[in-house]
């Protein structure tokens, strides 16, 4: 089968999409990756894969949306695919609207998270749940990454036949790694015996850095490794000045966009992810595999990924103090972290190999 993998960013064709397209190649399928250009494409060019180049916007903008579908409708009546199988809100949409316009015989879509979940006005979020429904429309196969989504998805009518299909990670990739660990803390001249709390995302508001740079100074025995990017496409203040402006001095260490994020996460004591909003975060995944303690927003999503007290910590979102005090009760205890580190990382194995995650995707899709 031909099949065409759309997504809205080269980094999520990157790192999400790439272990499935090659699943779906070592099944025979010629799998074909649609996305905005990017220096991040060249990884899957460079394997063989077939990536078409298309323009999105992440935001609402009715003209580049047309552009965007306009686009779309082309490619898939030059392609004539068998199976389009869509990611990501807008792009996700418009993908679905347009491949059953050129008369593609299957639609598919993985929703990775709602829009109209996010803290936004109220007309927006009528707007993209309106969206997200008339999506479901034009749906054959509709895939989530979480249990929440598939409950809101049955529960708001988007769309009634749904299957979650998680997400997943290598742990043969992510794991605890002694050589890794001095290696990193060397070349970042972390002091021995100081705790390294590590947060790998986007460099954008929703992910937290506000809360969690306020935080950082109530735990002093610590330092902050941020581990991402700002993308051309996110939306919302630029962060730089909050991170130039937050008083951490050496303690904090901005790593930028790195390729050898299982050394860095092996190398950390605590992962941290204090969003305001995630689907099932894959960064969460990987720390867990990596052995260690989880420190999250207690939100959909993570909120099915840790377990209280077992293999981390849920705090309140926006919560700056009960943040602090998580970090603070995990710097203070290696025993606990160690423990949590453990658990977290049998429960990843159990219930988020990625192996198991793309297989059960791909018999979903019919490939």
């Amino acid at each position: 089968m031909k099949v065409v993998e759309v997504t809205n960013t080269d980094f999520a064709l990157r790192h999400f999409l790439l272990p499935l397209m090659r699943a779906g190649r070592a099944r025979g399928h010629d799998m074909i990756g649609v996305a905005p250009e990017g220096a991040l494409l060249e990884v899957a060019r460079a394997e063989g894969f077939r990536v078409i180049a298309l323009p999105f916007v992440r935001r609402l903008s009715p003209t580049a949306h047309l552009a965007s579908f306009r686009s779309l409708l082309a490619t898939f009546r030059a392609e004539r695919p068998d199976l389009v199988h869509a990611h990501m809100p807008i792009s996700g949409f418009l993908t679905r609207i347009a491949a059953r316009g050129a008369g593609v015989p299957r639609v598919a879509y993985t929703c990775h998270g709602y829009l109209f979940r996010q803290p936004a006005r109220w007309s927006t979020r009528i707007a993209t749940l309106a969206m997200e429904w008339v999506g479901g429309r034009f749906t054959d196969t509709y895939l989530t990454v979480s249990e929440a989504d598939a409950t809101l998805a049955r529960r708001l009518r988007i769309c009634h036949r749904v299957e979650v299909v998680s997400n997943g990670r290598d742990p043969g990739t992510f794991h605890p790694d002694p050589a890794a660990r001095a290696r990193i803390r060397t070349s970042l001249a972390t002091p021995p015996g100081r705790v390294a709390i590590v947060i790998v995302s986007r460099l954008v508001r929703q992910k937290g850095y506000p809360e969690l740079l306020e935080a950082m100074q109530v735990v002093p025995e610590a330092e902050l490794w941020v581990v991402g990017e700002r993308l051309a496409s996110d939306r919302g203040p630029d962060l730089s000045p909050l991170f130039a402006t937050s008083g951490l001095a050496e303690r904090l260490k901005m790593l930028g966009y790195r390729e050898d994020v299982p050394a860095i996460l092996a190398a950390a004591d605590i992962f941290v992810l204090p969003s305001h909003f995630e689907g099932l975060p894959m960064v969460v995944i990987e720390a867990m595999l990596s052995g260690l303690p989880v420190v999250a927003s207690d939100i959909p999503g993570p909120r099915e990924q840790v377990l209280p007290g077992v293999t981390g910590i849920l705090v309140p979102p926006a919560d700056p103090e009960a943040l602090a005090a998580a970090l603070g009760t995990l710097a203070a205890s290696p025993e606990k972290r160690l423990s949590m580190g453990l658990e977290g990382r049998a429960r990843a194995i159990t219930c988020y190999d990625e192996a198991k995650v793309i297989a059960r995707t791909l018999d979903h899709l019919g490939l």
